[in-house]
């Protein structure tokens, strides 16, 4: 055997298997899909796009990424598609090419589960319809099959007829609403506005469920609010509207076209109008409060009623509300014939339980006040202006407002209307009457002027003469004032003079009385003193008296006077020897007087003469014990 013709056929028939194998091997990439293509098989049964049984043609599973083998290129052809991506913000539509026919009155596939449009055969077996799809796609990557499907995004958008807008995420601004309407659906009932809300759609988010639920098309009661909506906008157009506010001061009264059907509430004593609950056709027995509200206004009307006080005027001017913009002064005729104007305010409060009534009864406030109040205050006062003159209204115009507030609260009070107060304002009467009263009153305030100019010249007068005896009043008090000030100027030098007498009087007697002290204490000074002195000169005199006695007794007379006066005359310096010597003549006084006198002589001194020894007198304090002595 040749083994080498056995190892080329074996390398030949390896050479073949691997040309087979990579003949049929398809790599796809992590973006993109393998759409299939087989050359020739099966025919497709007619109306199928694609195959689902390995029919030639287009075949339903596309090639995910990876490796792939068993696709030889003289029997297959492998299509590399990129995938769908769609943006965030942003949905993508889908319109079938293959599939069973869209149902009649339908103009949209219905939906069926087949994972995003990703697996062809459960769309077809699933009964997916040829043409435009209910479902779409939200944000994401898909797989999808181009022969089957094509995925409009907002990439191709141009290519149908479409903007990148209309697939944008739909978007409800704050404080509004986005009123719906439907483009498939069931017809909306006979006699019915709009469709009536369904459950479990997810607020038109899924269309399937809509249809499914009995959903109608057109106009919708229900409507979106402010928020980011998937919206398919082949299946659904959203307006959006600012939300219904009930300002403050007000409520709304809701007047409903559509809801269930129409049941009265009001009760048997209304029988002007009907009320239904909330959600009924009709108007709506309980308003609604001051706030916004998200209300559809194309199946709805919101009549406004201010429940604070309303003021009406019949005149020139008008009202912020303009609810009496129509109204103008009320012209009367009276029963003396003159035609005249009034202006007359109207003051109504409407409460919030009646608001429904009264809009119920006549539809609107300017209803209100065009058909009721108008007709109502007009008559009036026209009917009570004839049973009076002018002048007669004009004087008793306090009585004529009273009576109109009665009458007119009365009326109103059958509407449920409040009437807080009525006031009549200008009165315009008529010209030639009042020239005439005019006329009248000019002549009567003319005479009454000049009675007043005349009572004013007396007044002035009177004034002149008190203004001269004021002028002069001056003097008279300045006289006075005078007078008063010399009268008080006297008494005050007398009380002066009082107290400078009585301040000398007080200071003499002071003066006087402490000389009297002091002379008294002088005066006992002087007589202790000499007292004291009388006392020591007595026993010294006694005492003299006694040395004398005992010395003459002793001495005798003679002898001691001798001594004694020795004694003197040595206590004095005068020296018993003198020294002029006047010779001797007779006894020793002779002596002695000449020798005093030759000593005088001597010195030239004048001998003293010594005073005489006083008498005792009594009182003069010389005792008589001294003069013994």
């Amino acid at each position: 055997m040749d083994y080498s013709v056995v190892l080329a056929g074996v390398v030949l028939l390896l050479g073949a298997v691997a040309v087979y194998v990579l003949s049929g091997l398809q790599i796809i990439g992590e973006n993109e899909s393998g759409l299939v293509i087989k050359k020739y098989g099966a025919p497709l049964p007619p109306g199928r796009l694609v195959a689902l049984e390995g029919e030639a043609g287009y075949q339903a599973q596309l090639l995910p990424p990876g490796w792939h083998l068993g696709h030889p290129f003289w029997r297959f052809k492998v299509t590399r598609v990129p995938v769908v991506v769609v943006r965030q913000g942003h949905i993508a539509l889908v319109v079938a090419n293959g599939g069973a026919p869209i149902a009649s009155g339908s103009i949209l596939g219905r939906e069926v589960d087949c994972d995003d449009f990703q697996d062809a055969r459960a769309f077809l077996d699933g009964g997916g319809q040829k043409g435009r799809q209910l479902a779409f796609l939200t944000a994401g990557t898909y797989r999808i099959n181009p022969s089957l499907f094509t995925v409009i995004t907002p990439e191709n958008a141009d290519a149908f007829d479409m903007s990148e807008e209309d697939l944008e995420i739909f978007s409800v601004g704050t404080d509004k609403v986005g009123i719906v309407t439907t483009l498939d659906g069931r017809p909306i009932p006979a006699g019915d506005l709009a469709g009536a809300p369904v459950e479990g759609h997810e607020s038109f988010q899924s269309a399937q469920r809509f249809l499914d639920a009995g959903g109608c098309r057109g106009l919708q009661e229900q409507v979106l609010l402010s928020g980011s909506w998937n919206l398919n906008p082949w299946f659904v157009r959203v307006e959006q509207h600012p939300m219904t506010e009930v300002p403050i001061g007000y409520v709304g009264v809701v007047v409903s076209y559509v809801g269930r059907e129409h049941l009265d509430v009001s009760g048997d004593e209304f029988t002007h109008g009907d009320l239904v609950e909330r959600g009924r056709k009709g108007v709506w027995i309980e308003p609604l409060l001051p706030g916004k509200h998200p209300l559809n206004t194309r199946v709805m009307k919101v009549e406004l009623v201010p429940t604070t006080n309303i003021v009406l005027n019949w005149a020139p001017r008008t009202e912020q509300h303009k609810y009496d913009e129509k109204l103008s002064p009320i012209t009367v005729r009276s029963r003396d014939g003159f035609s005249f104007t009034l202006d007359v305010s109207q003051i109504i409060h409407i409460s919030m339980k009646q608001a429904p009534r009264v809009i119920s009864r006549v539809g609107s406030m300017q209803n209100l006040v065009d058909h009721v109040l108008q007709p109502t205050v007009a008559n009036y006062f026209r009917n009570s202006a004839q049973q009076v003159s002018v002048l007669e209204f004009l004087s008793a115009r306090t009585d004529r407002q009273r009576e109109a507030y009665e009458a007119i609260r009365g009326a109103l009070g059958a509407y449920d209307v409040e009437c807080i107060d009525t006031l009549i304002g200008d009165i315009q009467p008529p010209g030639e009457l009042m020239k005439t009263q005019t006329d009248r009153k000019i002549a009567e305030e003319l005479q009454r002027t000049y009675e007043v100019q005349r009572e004013a010249q007396v007044r002035r007068r009177e004034l002149e003469r008190a203004t001269s005896v004021a002028n002069m009043q001056a003097e008279v008090v300045r006289s006075e004032q005078m007078v008063a000030i010399s009268e008080k100027g006297a008494l005050a030098a007398e009380e002066t003079a009082k107290g400078e007498a009585a301040r000398t009087r007080l200071h003499a007697e002071a003066e006087a009385h402490g000389l009297r002290q002091r002379a008294e204490a002088e005066a006992a000074s002087k007589r202790l003193h000499g007292g004291a002195e009388a006392e020591a000169t007595r026993l010294v005199g006694e005492a003299k008296a006694e040395a004398y006695r005992t010395g003459v007794t002793a001495l005798g007379a003679q002898a001691f006077t001798a001594v004694q006066l020795a004694t003197v005359l040595a206590q004095h310096g005068v020296k018993l020897v003198p020294e002029i010597s006047l010779g001797q003549e007779g006894a020793g006084g002779q002596g002695l007087l000449g020798a005093l006198m030759a000593r005088v002589l001597q010195t030239g001194a004048t001998p003293q003469v010594l005073p005489r020894p006083l008498k005792p007198q009594p009182g003069n304090g010389v005792d008589a014990s001294r003069k013994e002595a």
